[in-house]
């Protein structure tokens, strides 16, 4: 549907928006095809290019090019000029959490995320800031924050694998070995081809979160 209505009107920014978060989505938990990865990086560019005026566009442009060209640095000058276009835009924050997160900016992440939950307390895109506050908090070693936000991220998408991810993850952290392997098996069950490699190369983190973060999922069990 999206490249129907690109070829009616290619420069349509949330068209292309939308595009790269798709091809982002098939890339980091479809199996990293190259594919992907060049259309989310190409629609991304062209969402930024035709949305200086739309913020929503350009926030799922910085996202797809923070999370897979991982070029965080333009992902993060997307969701600035985002945001002074509106600064409520609860989607700018929610991504750039995401980004800031993963990209080891831990104060950022939980900062952003926070803010996006304050715009929009019942948003159903909810999932993505916790999951930024998941992670900073992980990040900071403060392992019970960390929890805290992936029950809350579970909670708000029980059918995302990576909300699963960070269970086993915190869990593990916090010698809960058992509640650790039972999320790690629901990881393999929603999406079986999962490893931590995978993960790793896909969304490219920091290495300050990547080895702590892959040495708990070994604990749970996680394929390497």
């Amino acid at each position: 549907m999206l490249e129907s209505a690109l070829n009616l009107e290619p420069d349509y920014a949330a068209a292309h928006g939308f595009a790269a978060w798709c091809h982002e989505i098939l890339f980091v938990r479809g199996g990293a095809h190259e594919d992907n990865r060049l259309g989310a990086a190409s629609h991304a560019h062209a969402a930024i290019a035709n949305g200086r005026d739309d913020a929503t566009a350009l926030a799922l442009g910085g996202f797809a090019l923070g999370l897979v060209a991982h070029d965080r640095e333009a992902a993060s000058r997307a969701f600035e000029v985002a945001l002074a276009l509106s600064p409520s835009c609860s989607l700018a924050y929610g991504f750039g959490s995401v980004v800031m997160a993963t990209g080891g900016d831990a104060d950022r992440g939980i900062e952003w995320g926070e803010q996006a939950l304050r715009l929009s307390p019942f948003d159903p895109m909810s999932f993505g800031p916790l999951f930024a506050i998941a992670f900073g908090h992980f990040q900071r070693a403060e392992y019970e924050e960390a929890a805290e936000a992936a029950r809350r991220c579970f909670q708000a998408n029980p059918n995302w694998s990576y909300a699963h991810m960070l269970l086993a993850a915190t869990h593990a952290k916090l010698g809960r070995v058992d509640a650790a392997r039972a999320a790690a098996a629901r990881v393999l069950e929603l999406e079986p081809g999962y490893t931590i490699s995978g993960m790793r190369a896909a969304a490219g983190f920091h290495p300050s979160i990547a080895e702590p973060l892959a040495e708990a999922l070994r604990v749970a069990g996680l394929p390497e």
